[in-house]
This record gives structure tokens, sequence and C-alpha cells, in this order.
């Protein structure tokens, strides 16, 4: 087996693959009024005002499954706006709820504004506290993107599904307050199990609409646990026949 690049471990298809598989794209970009819901358990708030994230339902753990210093290679570098060349963090882990798989996700970090990612980091607490804390990058807006796919029989073995299962593909990527990007992500959640429902405010309402237990999609709570408000929109973009 090749271990050049990411793309040669049999867990991580290029995201460029995966949205091969089925067309349709829902983007999500930050700043206005939205709730969304997933079927563990919850929604993020928007009336009108930014909210803040309350916790899902469900214990969500991470499971590393490999760590990787690596230049970052043509796509990668693309999406992170720097060389080819350039040293990046790889790191692909599974993520559970109450010990049963939900996802897979690949975090790929420019290695020049971190220069060391731990186990404890990527497995406990909030990465993006962490950056801020320890690294002293403090992220300031992402842009998300969320497509149908199939998984492979690689990804269907860790997530516990058949081959060619259903899944969402989640593409984010983060920025910090100068505008650098500091994070490219791809996950895969499991189609059977994660669903997300946006309620659209239309027009004004005497009393906001209860605080029910939930996450914003494709970020699985304690990766973002600040009580800051998180504001969000989200955006239907027809794609071009396949």
């Amino acid at each position: 087996m090749r271990t050049n690049s990411v793309h040669n471990w049999p867990w991580a298809p290029s995201t460029r693959d995966a949205a091969s598989r089925v067309g349709g794209a829902v983007h999500v970009v930050d700043g206005a009024q939205v709730d969304d819901y997933s079927r563990l358990g919850g929604r993020f708030l928007g009336s009108g005002a930014a909210r803040v994230l309350p916790q899902a339902a469900g214990a969500w753990t991470s499971r590393l499954l490999e760590v990787r210093t690596l230049p970052a290679g043509a796509r990668v570098g693309r999406k992170l706006r720097m060389s080819p060349a350039a040293r990046i963090h790889y790191v692909a882990r599974l993520r559970l709820v109450d010990g049963s798989p939900m996802a897979i996700e690949y975090l790929h970090v420019p290695a020049d504004l971190v220069s060391d990612l731990t186990s404890e980091e990527l497995e406990q607490g909030d990465l993006y506290e962490h950056l801020g804390e320890r690294h002293d990058v403090r992220v300031s807006e992402a842009v998300q993107s969320i497509e149908p796919t199939v998984v492979t029989r690689a990804e269907a073995d860790l997530l516990d599904v058949p081959e060619l299962s259903p899944a969402l593909l989640f593409e984010r990527l983060t920025t910090d307050t100068r505008g650098r990007p500091v994070e490219y992500v791809h996950s895969l959640y499991r189609g059977d199990r994660y669903r997300i429902v946006s309620r659209l405010t239309l027009g004004p309402r005497d009393q906001a609409p209860p605080s029910d237990e939930g996450h914003h999609p494709g970020i699985p709570p304690g990766d973002f646990a600040t009580k800051d408000p998180v504001t969000l929109s989200t955006l239907g973009v027809v794609q071009d026949g396949m």
C-alpha cells in the first residue's frame, strides 16, 4: 500500500470521488435564522438572533484511526491555500455515539500554524478551544457543504453498515480571525442514523421556540464547546446534471 498521500489509505476516499457517486448539495455558511435537527436528538436554534448551541443527547466519543504529518498534496493544498509540498497534520478518527460508530472524520491542519496535535487534543474536549489556548489559533468562520454519497467496503466496515449504504458527506473549511485557513475537514455520517432538518423563520413570533438538546450538523458536541453565540444560514444549490 502506498503511503505518500492521504487518499492512499483505504478508508479515506477523495472528496471529489465521494461526491461523484451521488449528486446534490446544500451549502451552510455563517449567519442567519435556521434550526437544524439530527435523528440523534436535537436542533440548533436560530430565531433572528444568534443562539448558543445546546448539548446533544448521547455520549459522543472519538477513536483515532491515523495521525500523520505529510505534504498537503494538490487537492488539500488548494483547499488550505498552501503549497502542495507544505506540511499538514492529517488525522482520521471514528466518531461514536454511546459506543456505536456514527461518522468517519478526516482532518487536515497546516503544520506551520499548529506545530503538533496530541492524542488528548484529538480525542477529548473542544479541538477549536485547544487550538486557541495551546496554539494561539482562534477560529472565526467556517463554510460547510453537505452532499449525499454511499460508503465503500472499508468505510462500511468501520461504520458497521453494509457496503454502498447511503451516507452524508460533510466538507468544511475553517478560517481564523486573520482569515487564514486553519482546518479542512471532510466527514462521512451514516445515512441510516443521522439526518438534518431545517426550520426557517419566515416572520416574527411571540416567543422563541424551546431550546431542545442538539448540535450543529457535522460538528459533534464537544468539538465546539464555546458558550458564545453561533449563527448560520443555509443555501440550497442545484448542481448541473452529472
